[in-house]
């Protein structure tokens, strides 16, 4: 993973309304696609180790290649939602596909051997896998690895596209 273009910038907030306008100004994003309610499910997701439940509102756009997604949590308890309540609203994550699978799964075995935890992780829906390492002692909250299935990507592409 070492040397790879982040693929996504992320921040968490409250009011997506409010995010999508100052970004829009300060990046130029033209169109923002949402996505209500998306449920993390404890079956799919592990927060701190544990089963999690939860839901979030995101958001997507991009500035150039460059995804912007925003979060905006709604229910449970995730690193989006302690993220809000330790930091407040803010930047909180730059997301690097993994090549495949095995690749993925090589990236999180490097991150635990080196000492970088895995806060959170699991399969959105559409199959995307994702983990969330830290390093905030370093003043690195999050760093997100993601394997994204052709599925996902053509929606990425379909929010891309309304850019133009």
């Amino acid at each position: 993973m070492l040397a790879q273009t982040p693929v996504q910038i992320a921040w968490v907030t409250r009011d997506l309304d409010a995010t999508e306008k100052a970004l829009t100004a300060m990046l130029g994003a033209r169109k923002w696609v949402r996505v209500p309610d998306v449920h993390f499910t404890p079956d799919t997701c592990t927060y701190r180790g544990r089963p999690a439940d939860f839901t979030a509102h995101i958001s997507f756009s991009y500035a150039g290649d460059t995804q912007l997604e925003l979060i905006a949590p709604q229910s449970g308890v995730s690193v989006y939602s302690e993220f809000l309540d330790t930091a407040g609203p803010g930047l909180h994550h730059i997301c690097l596909e993994a090549l495949d699978s095995p690749a993925f799964d090589a990236a999180l075995r490097d991150a635990e051997r080196d000492g970088t935890p895995v806060v959170q992780q699991g399969v959105m829906p559409g199959g995307m896998r994702f983990a969330y390492l830290s390093a905030a002692d370093a003043g690195v909250p999050y760093i997100e690895i993601a394997d994204i299935p052709g599925e996902i990507k053509a929606f990425f592409d379909y929010v891309k596209q309304e850019q133009q």
